[in-house]
């Protein structure tokens, strides 16, 4: 079934909420969107009678089977074609999010079957998020926190938590990547910014706000 962009804009968004929260409220979804709590109520009464999700009186909602199934494939769509503006075109990995959003609006399922067969069936977006498979299903592997990391321990840069295109310029200026193998050499606790050592560089140093940003990986995972 084809859904307008406005209603594959909610089921996107709900499923990420859902993800941190398991119950998702009106207020979340409307500071998400930027948009009005009002709106976002009528959108949730088209939801429900297209039986994309479940009300929970009092509590708020969630999606349901179908409606995950649905938002997994929106997510699908916008991953995979990050992937291909990146990888194959040459854009920035702060420059996709918007492009992607466009058209992740206007592939068929077909198109996107064919786009994921050219691309080799990447596992990863360009910012290290996973993405689904034909069948909505979201491969899950244990990440650190750069901030949790214990010192001198070699790890790879598999994600990044905020995708702000302020915050992927800065890591692309310190030439933190996806696939970037570092270290954490020194910890400072007057401001909790972190000394990194990446391989072939001098040492930089990043903020605490930059580190607890980054996901890493066991280099050898």
């Amino acid at each position: 079934m084809k859904y307008s962009a406005s209603k594959e804009n909610y089921l996107k968004a709900i499923f990420h909420l859902q993800y941190e929260q398991s119950i998702v409220t009106t207020n979340a979804v409307a500071a998400s969107l930027n948009t009005k709590a009002a709106s976002v109520s009528d959108m949730l009464r088209k939801l429900k009678a297209e039986k994309l999700l479940i009300y929970e009186k009092y509590r708020g909602f969630k999606l349901n089977t179908e409606g995950k199934k649905v938002a997994a494939q929106i997510i699908r769509k916008h991953r995979l074609w990050e992937y291909f503006l990146v990888e194959k075109l040459g854009f920035g990995w702060d420059e996709v999010h918007e492009m992607a959003e466009e058209l992740e609006h206007a592939s068929s399922k077909k198109m996107i079957d064919r786009l994921e067969e050219y691309l080799g069936y990447p596992q990863t977006d360009p910012h290290g998020d996973p993405i689904p498979d034909s069948n909505g299903k979201i491969k899950s592997y244990r990440q650190l926190n750069l901030l949790d990391l214990p010192l001198n321990k070699t790890v790879q840069v598999s994600a990044i938590s905020e995708q702000t295109s302020g915050m992927l310029e800065l890591l692309q200026h310190k030439n933190i990547r996806i696939g970037t193998k570092l270290e954490v050499r020194k910890k400072f606790p007057f401001d909790n910014s972190l000394e990194l050592k990446i391989r072939n560089q001098a040492p930089i140093t990043v903020s605490e706000l930059v580190a607890k940003n980054i996901l890493v990986k066991d280099d050898q995972a």
